[in-house]
């Protein structure tokens, strides 16, 4: 989303308290690192289904890890589950392990509104979660602009346009990679209170520049996946120097023991991708 640049009175004392703490650590050279708990190595599970427009959707993953310590550098991965997928009409898709903590089934069948449920078991617990394929609106067309930056030169904008729907309430969730972006940006978007009218989405960043390309995967999602994901969202861009955020519980069940609950969530969505050559 268009990030715009307000500048206050907070504004100016949180930069010089920030200039201030820069000195105070630059004047130190032994780097510290805190004594964190930790705490249970809850089991995390990346359950997209992704129909992309234009395929047949059949070739799915799922990803399955184990929270790690804080300061680990590797997130672990956990093999030897037991995954599938069921829809309403009874049909099973087995998830088969490719690589460690990779699962993947080869002959999906995507049928939007149809109620999927996911079943995995792992290390004796049994976690399951159901949710609906949701369709998305198609991106009907994209340019871009120039937009006036006061803290230095102007910055490329790229928008992208599409017609909700009229007759449904609908939630969408987009992201954005590009070689200089270390990881996706994302953004949710309601039609609360545009419902059945065009909607524009706006992507701009300092280093977007002519020749490079602007990867934008938009899909359609739930009312609960988009509430969840606005937790997510608020919680990475939230105060450093506020309360920390408890886990997100997502809609993963533990049927074996409810207090034993898996992070993640299980979500399927049609998306239209788009490969943008910024010009």
């Amino acid at each position: 989303m268009l990030r715009l640049k307000k500048y206050n009175f907070k504004n100016r004392a949180f930069t010089l308290f920030s200039l201030l703490s820069v000195l105070l650590f630059l004047s130190c050279d032994k780097l510290v690192e805190l004594d964190l708990e930790t705490g249970d190595p809850k089991i995390v599970i990346d359950a997209e289904i992704i129909w992309e427009k234009g395929t047949d959707g059949s070739k799915q993953t799922i990803k399955i890890s184990r929270m790690a310590a804080y300061y680990s550098p590797d997130t672990p991965k956990v093999s030897g589950a037991q995954v599938r997928v069921e829809n309403n009409d009874g049909t099973v898709f087995r998830f088969n392990e490719s690589e460690p903590g990779l699962y993947v089934c080869n002959n999906f069948v995507p049928v939007l509104n149809m109620e999927y449920k996911l079943f995995v078991d792992v290390d004796g617990q049994s976690l399951t979660a159901t949710e609906k394929l949701t369709s998305v609106t198609p991106i009907e067309k994209i340019d871009q602009e120039f937009m006036a930056d006061i803290t230095g030169p102007d910055l490329l904008v790229v928008t992208f346009y599409y017609k909700d729907p009229a007759d449904q309430a609908n939630y969408y969730l987009t992201d954005y990679k590009a070689d200089f972006m270390p990881y996706p940006e994302y953004t949710v978007t309601s039609d609360e209170f545009v419902n059945g009218n065009e909607i524009n989405e706006k992507f701009t960043d300092t280093d977007l520049k002519p020749g490079k390309i602007l990867d934008i995967t938009h899909r359609g999602i739930s009312k609960n996946f988009y509430n969840y994901m606005n937790l997510i969202l608020e919680a990475a861009n939230s105060n450093p120097f506020g309360a920390v955020t408890g886990n997100i519980r997502g809609n993963i069940i533990n049927t074996t023991d409810t207090n034993n609950f898996a992070l993640g969530y299980f979500r399927l969505c049609e998306s239209n991708h788009i490969l943008y050559t910024v010009k």
